[in-house]
Parts: C-alpha cells; sequence; structure tokens
C-alpha cells in the first residue's frame, strides 16, 4: 500500500515539473532580433532627413534638412563634368577646286542665281543681268468667293480692268444671275508689252452656270468667247414616304435635300400642329431639282407639299402665283390667310383715337387716329397689301401717303420725312413706303396713322380683318391642272438623269 501511495506521488510529481517546465517556456520565449534592414527603415521613420526648409526655422530638424540640402548640392557640383571644351581634330582644308564645288550647295550663291550640285557656282567672272526674262505665260487658278463677283475675283487675280470689263461685257447675259460661290476660274495671263503694263488676258475657263460652260481666248489679239452647253433635266424632284419617329429624319432619309425639308415643315406648320403628326402619317413633297449630265445639282424652291393622315384632315398645298404674289394655295384654290394689320413702324404708341387737346392748335378736337412714337428716319411699312392712291403734301398731315384696301379699308400715314411710294403703285404687307418725320403740325417725329372704313375714319385697334385669295376660272383650272401634274410625277429621280450621270465626266472648272 505504502508502495503503490509512493509510486503514485512520485508519478504526480513528474507531471508537475513538466507543467511548470511548459509555463516558464510559454511566458518567457526566446528574444527575436531584427535584421539591418528593418532597423534602417525604423530608423529612417524616426529620423526626417528632408524636412520643409519653411517650416520650424532654427530647430535642430530644420538646421540637419539644411545640411543635407548642401551636402547634396556639393555632390552634384563635383560630379559635373565641367565646361571645358572636347579637343577634336580640326577639319582639313579644301582646295580651290573643292571650295567652288563645295558653295554651289550653299545657300548664300542661291541668292545669284547658282544650281546645286556638280555643277560648279558663279564666279567673279559672271556680271549680273540688268533685267531678268520673264515668263511669256503664267497660269493661275482663282476662285469665286461668296458674296463676290466674277470681276472682283479676275481683279482679285491680277488681270486689267480693261480685261475685266470686256469678260463682262462679253458674258452679260450668261452671268446675269452671278457666278455660283466656288466656281473654279482657270486664268492663262500672256506676255506683257512692259514691265509698267499688265499682262494681257491669253485664256479664260469657269462653269457659269449649270448648263453652260465658257472659255474665252485671245487670237490675233481679240478675246473671243466659246460657250459650251450642259444637258441639264429639270424634272422636280417628287419625295414620299412614311413618317417615323420624326418627320426631317424620315423625309431626309428618303433622300429629301435639306432645304426641302425645311420648306415642307414651314408650309405645313401653317395648317396643323406639327406636333400632332404621328408614325404612320405619309409625306409628299415636289421640289424645283435641276441635275446637269455632269452629276452636279441645283435644288430650288419647294413646289408641291402634301400630308395624308391616319387620323385628320390631310393636307395637299401648290405654291402658285396670283395677281403678281406667289403663295401656297390649298388643293381647293383657297390662298393664305393673311391676318391681322400689322404694325406701321417700329415704336410705342404714343396718342390713341378720340378727342383731344391739340398740342399746337390748343383746343380740343377730335384725333383721328393713333400716333407713334419713334426716331426719326425710322422706315414706315404698309400694314397689308393694296394700291396707293395718294402720296405727296396734304395739309397739316403733311407728307402724307394713303393705300386702298380691299373690302372698303383704306389706311393714312403722316407726317413722314420723306415718302417711298408713288400713286397707283401696289405694295405688299411689310413693304416700306417712307419714313418717320415731322412735317405739317407735329411737334416732333412720330407717324400718324390713320384708318377709314368707306371713306370715314375708325379707330385702328377696333379693326381686325383677313384677306384669302381664292382663284376661280381659267385660274383655277390651271392650278388643278398643275396640280394633277405634281401628283403624278414618278417618285425619285428621273431615269433619263441616271443615265446620263453613268455616262458623264465631271466638268472642268466647276
Amino acid at each position: 500500500m505504502f508502495q503503490e501511495n509512493q509510486l503514485g506521488s512520485s508519478q504526480g510529481g513528474a507531471s508537475v515539473s513538466l507543467w511548470l517546465a511548459d509555463s516558464l517556456r510559454g511566458a518567457a520565449p526566446a528574444p527575436h532580433v531584427p535584421d539591418w534592414r528593418t532597423r534602417l527603415r525604423e530608423w529612417a521613420d524616426d529620423v526626417e532627413l528632408v524636412p520643409d526648409l519653411g517650416q520650424r526655422i532654427g530647430s535642430l530638424t530644420w538646421f540637419r534638412g539644411l545640411a543635407t540640402c548642401f551636402g547634396l548640392c556639393a555632390t552634384a557640383l563635383y560630379l559635373s563634368p565641367g565646361f571645358q571644351p572636347v579637343p577634336g581634330a580640326p577639319a582639313p582644308l579644301l582646295s580651290d577646286a573643292q571650295f567652288d564645288e563645295v558653295r554651289s550647295q550653299m545657300i548664300t550663291p542661291l541668292a545669284l542665281g547658282a544650281d546645286s550640285g556638280h555643277r560648279m557656282a558663279s564666279t567673279d567672272a559672271v556680271q549680273p543681268l540688268r533685267e531678268t526674262p520673264e515668263r511669256p505665260q503664267i497660269e493661275l487658278s482663282a476662285q469665286v468667293g461668296s458674296s463676290d463677283t466674277l470681276a472682283r475675283a479676275l481683279s482679285r487675280a491680277g488681270i486689267s480692268g480693261s480685261d475685266v470689263a470686256t469678260v463682262v461685257g462679253m458674258l452679260g447675259n450668261d452671268i446675269a444671275g452671278g457666278v455660283k460661290p466656288g466656281t473654279r476660274l482657270d486664268i492663262v495671263l500672256g506676255r506683257r508689252a512692259s514691265r509698267d503694263r499688265p499682262r494681257p488676258l491669253d485664256h479664260l475657263a469657269f462653269r457659269a452656270r449649270l448648263d453652260l460652260n465658257v472659255a474665252l481666248n485671245r487670237l490675233g489679239g481679240v478675246l473671243s468667247v466659246k460657250r459650251i452647253p450642259i444637258r441639264v433635266d429639270d424634272t422636280p424632284l417628287r419625295i414620299q414616304g412614311v413618317v417615323g419617329d420624326s418627320i426631317y429624319r424620315s423625309a431626309r432619309a428618303a433622300g429629301a435635300p435639306p432645304k426641302a425639308v425645311q420648306a415642307f415643315l414651314r408650309v405645313i406648320a401653317q395648317q396643323v400642329d406639327l406636333g400632332s403628326i404621328g408614325a404612320g402619317d405619309r409625306y409628299d413633297l415636289v421640289t424645283e431639282y435641276r441635275r446637269a449630265e455632269t452629276g452636279d445639282v441645283e435644288v430650288g424652291e419647294l413646289l408641291y407639299a402634301g400630308l395624308t393622315r391616319a387620323r385628320g384632315k390631310s393636307i395637299n398645298m401648290l405654291k402658285w402665283t396670283n395677281d403678281g404674289r406667289t403663295e401656297w394655295f390649298e388643293a381647293s384654290g383657297v390662298g393664305e390667310r393673311r391676318g391681322v394689320l400689322s404694325a406701321p413702324v417700329a415704336g410705342r404708341m404714343s396718342s390713341g383715337f378720340g378727342m383731344r387737346r391739340h398740342p399746337i392748335l390748343g383746343y380740343t378736337r377730335m384725333h383721328a387716329g393713333i400716333d407713334f412714337a419713334a426716331r426719326y428716319g425710322s422706315p414706315i411699312y404698309a400694314v397689308t397689301d393694296g394700291v396707293v392712291s395718294y402720296a405727296g403734301r396734304h395739309g397739316g398731315h403733311g407728307n402724307y401717303v394713303r393705300i386702298q384696301h380691299s373690302n372698303g379699308l383704306a389706311t393714312g400715314y403722316a407726317h413722314m420725312s420723306r415718302i417711298a411710294a408713288a400713286p397707283g403703285q401696289r405694295v405688299r404687307q411689310g413693304q416700306v413706303i417712307g419714313y418717320v418725320g415731322s412735317t405739317g403740325l407735329s411737334t416732333g417725329p412720330h407717324l400718324h396713322y390713320e384708318l377709314y372704313r368707306n371713306g370715314a375714319t375708325v379707330n385702328p385697334l377696333s379693326v381686325k380683318f383677313t384677306t384669302t385669295a381664292q382663284l376661280a376660272g381659267r385660274e383655277l383650272a390651271a392650278f388643278r391642272a398643275r396640280l394633277a401634274q405634281y401628283q403624278s410625277l414618278r417618285v425619285g429621280l428621273h431615269e433619263d438623269v441616271r443615265q446620263a450621270d453613268a455616262a458623264s465626266v465631271p466638268a472642268r472648272g466647276k
């Protein structure tokens, strides 16, 4: 029994010894020594080697940074390569023959007319020419600019005034509408008689019109012109299609020119709200379209605008000239409605219609119109279409113009400084008929505007009317025939034009 207790005690003591050893080993591990890289990194983090010299001036850190700066500068100066010249072998001297040959390749003798290469340069034995020879001809290529004329373009190219006048006189009818901007001018100037005189025009070629090329040549000292016609197809262009997300994009995708689409939208906008046009509606437009055999194209004015709507009334508008006025008519022959009387002048209304005390006469009397205060010389416009029935001096009205309109209406414009209309002249709405002044019984520049109905003055602000043109008789028959002609056109380009384009060669001078 005793032995067993002793054995158990010995075993328990060994276990305790092992536990104590393990505890001591875990509580005090062996110390870890960092390597030199770690110690250097820790030192660099603790010590600021490159401090900001603008802060903490006078501190130890600042002086350490100053020493570092001076050290870096001294090291850079010490390691610099220096400024002494680098020794090299001198170039060998050239012989006289070699020097003459090298001179021909220099820039300096080029001013004296020498050549480059292996040819010998000029020497002192060469005498300068008194006069340099002129080229017998000079070929030029000019271009007509925007807002330019043929005469100005030729003058800028160096053609004399007499030759310019001759060219313009010979081509008067051919360039009556002006030369298209961007037209190229092929010019050849000949030999001049003396240096103080301009060169004569020997040759000129350009595209005068879409259907005409011209060429001028000097033969026997006299200019002659040769006209080369170009075949042009004038068949109007018809474009049809279905409106998608945008009527503009749909028409452009169908091949309609931008100018025609914009005009089409302006015409349609006068009849319906463009926002009400939806997908599925069909558009139909006809525009002037001139196509030359060279492939050049001129897009003219819009002639017909049609819109077939899935819901709502369809629109058919045709441009027509009636009584000297070009406007858009519906298919029934009803023209545009020209609405409310427009303002006769750009200014504010200073006096109304009715009884008032006259500023000059000094007593109360009827003011049979309205006054507009405006600057002296401001243009005065016709408020609507009509015929001038009177233009001249008219008592207290001073310089006065009266225009007779339809439906027994007439308008009067008084106190003008200058009259720009004549009796019997037909005027349109917005046309200038005179200028603001202070003639007659007037205290200052203004416009006195009157409105007459059947000869009696009425308040101009109380009358609002529209005028509508209505075709009838032969005019209506011709209108409907033109409408049917446009509606029967084939869609797209004419076949003859396409065939001409395939066999054409672009003309020189375009």
